[in-house]
């Protein structure tokens, strides 16, 4: 072992009395420890968060949804189609049409977007068929079109199973609104009820059978797209940059993130807004642990000295104070690690933080560990605290040996 890194841990612990200097260093390690702990913690809340958020999206949502620019002819779809349905890495295809329509319910009404499926396809690559609550997903039972509500949107509308409701197509209104015809209106049989624990679906969102909205909206044999799901999710983007590289400007591809990007966007923010924030502990303990070596820098003046009357280098006086700053760091951090790690397994198992199920969806706050950020954490810390060192590292190199020992 060098003698830079044996003088810099013996300054560490060796010490006559506990004093000012000792003192200041307690708090430099006990700092970075805090902050690096409630980094851990903190973090892992917002990947816990992040985990379910998704897993709600996905567990609803196809993993990429594949539409034309611009409506075109169902046989325009054949050939992607084929060419989706041959890859190993997709488990299913379904096609869709969307659009947004007026619901009418006795005096309720709401403008809402209406989709359709196809039944015999839509469970392979979407949870609609899991999240029903309340009746079936037997759209097509003879009786004329059924449409499936998310259960807010019913609450709103005063609807319950086996009600029926008018929908007006907007390709209509304008015509209606100039009185050169009546507006379109079909009428719908509620079959069942969905909870997505999405809002934005169960308020918004109502589905049919394919034909019945390609009727609903006069696309004639057109859709609007198809929907996949695949093996793995984190093919997603392999599947999106495919699409783009086959089909040029005739096709788009949206993966699950990009349906649902705002959301994620504000995600990202407030997981950076934290990280930064808490970030701040770090950053003052580094500048107790300057202020500690600078007083360690004075307290150690004739022993800097006489290291430099018999033959000590400027780098090796200051290797060790750069080496005390660094074991400072690396204490901090170890420590800080290892409680975060222990908060977040209690969390985990023994729900330290609960929270009431009958508001949310959860029993408590949910967290998770990735252990890229426990990289980046402790790199951030022990670089700060490197960092910090780096001043009374050059103070001390630039000691005159004659001053030093003058007075002893």
């Amino acid at each position: 072992m060098r003698y830079e890194t044996l003088l810099a841990l013996r300054y560490m612990r060796s010490r006559r009395s506990f004093g000012f200097v000792t003192l200041i260093s307690v708090i430099s390690v006990a700092g970075i420890t805090t902050g690096v702990a409630a980094l851990i913690i903190v973090l892992s809340v917002f990947n816990g968060f992040g985990s379910l958020v998704t897993s709600i999206l996905v567990s609803f949502d196809p993993h990429v949804r594949i539409e034309s620019v611009g409506r075109r002819p169902v046989e325009a779809y054949d050939t992607l189609l084929t060419l989706v349905g041959q890859r190993e890495d997709v488990k299913g295809v379904s096609p869709f049409v969307a659009g947004k329509a007026l619901v009418l319910a006795g005096n309720s009404m709401r403008v809402v977007t209406i989709k359709g499926v196809d039944v015999n396809t839509v469970s392979a690559v979407s949870g609609l068929q899991d999240k029903i609550v309340i009746g079936d997903m037997k759209l097509d039972d003879g009786r004329g079109g059924g449409i499936l509500l998310g259960l807010n949107l019913a609450d709103r509308l005063g609807v319950v199973v086996g009600d029926t409701l008018a929908i007006v197509s907007p390709s209509s209104v304008a015509p209606a609104v100039a009185q050169f015809g009546m507006p379109l209106i079909r009428r719908f049989h509620v079959k069942g009820m969905y909870e997505s624990n999405n809002k934005d679906y169960d308020s918004f969102y109502a589905f049919v059978e394919l034909k019945d909205a390609q009727s609903l909206f006069q696309t004639g044999g057109a859709i609007d797209g198809y929907e996949v799901r695949l093996a793995s999710i984190n093919r997603s983007e392999h599947l999106q940059g495919w699409v783009e590289d086959e089909f040029a400007d005739r096709f788009r591809a949206l993966t699950w993130h990009d349906l649902h990007r705002e959301l994620y966007t504000v995600m990202q923010v407030e997981r950076w807004a934290a990280y930064i924030i808490v970030s701040l502990i770090v950053a003052v303990a580094s500048f107790n642990l300057l202020g500690s070596l600078t007083m360690t820098v004075i307290e150690k003046t004739r022993d800097i000295g006489i290291l430099k009357a018999m033959g000590a280098t400027d780098d090796s006086i200051a290797r060790v104070f750069r080496s005390q700053g660094f074991f400072v760091g690396i204490l901090g951090t170890t420590l800080g690690i290892s409680i975060g790690l222990t908060v977040v397994w209690l969390q985990d198992v023994y729900h330290l933080f609960p929270l009431d199920p009958t508001v949310y969806i959860i029993a408590a706050l949910p967290v998770e560990i990735r252990w890229y950020d426990i990289v980046v954490v402790a790199g951030a810390a022990i670089g700060l605290s490197v960092l910090a060192s780096r001043s009374p590292a050059r103070r001390a190199a630039g000691l005159v040996p004659v001053e030093a020992i003058r007075w002893e």
